[in-house]
């Protein structure tokens, strides 16, 4: 069993079995006791005693299914860059206060370079993402312009892959 302590730039030190339990949790979500020693080659007890560690640590944000929505609605979805007229702290986050508010605004990134922000928009269709658009520009949330891309199809959405991030071998 690899014992080596991994420090990253945060200066967390976990250890390989640790990464192994944060990496079955976020590939399998909430799963029993039994499995997850079993997927992490850990005795039950222990393996336990360790996942409630990383959750007391904040390590483990929460747990998610992810449903194919897709097979239930046809969705428009639309990548969105977004650049402010101004850019003081309260500009963003008058920006942020609002968008925090926009169910269809499943994922926004503050961003150096271009843009100020990227955001991940999902709507019932095109009409409805103009009027999303139009209602933000009339909420007068500093938005100095705008450049809208149509996503045609998703191609890669996964976790990351914790053992490559930090460098040490997978394995039991």
């Amino acid at each position: 069993m690899q014992t080596e302590l991994i420090k990253n730039m945060k200066n967390v030190i976990l250890d390989a079995v640790d990464v192994r339990i944060l990496s079955t949790v976020q590939q399998h979500g909430q799963i029993s006791k039994a499995r997850l020693s079993e997927l992490v080659n850990l005795s039950p007890t222990p393996c336990w005693i360790r996942l409630e560690k990383l959750k007391k640590a904040g390590y483990i944000t929460g747990y998610r299914g992810e449903i194919a929505i897709d097979k239930i609605l046809d969705l428009s979805k639309f990548i969105v860059t977004i650049s402010l007229k101004t850019h003081s702290r309260v500009d963003f986050q008058r920006f942020e206060n609002c968008i925090q508010r926009v169910d269809e605004i499943v994922e926004c990134c503050a961003t150096g370079g271009g843009s100020d922000y990227v955001m991940k928009v999902i709507t019932a269709n095109l009409h409805d993402f103009q009027n999303l658009m139009e209602d933000l520009l009339n909420k007068e949330i500093g938005i100095e312009r705008y450049i809208i891309y149509f996503v045609t199809r998703d191609v890669k959405s996964t976790p990351l892959n914790l053992f490559k991030l930090l460098g040490i071998k997978k394995g039991p």
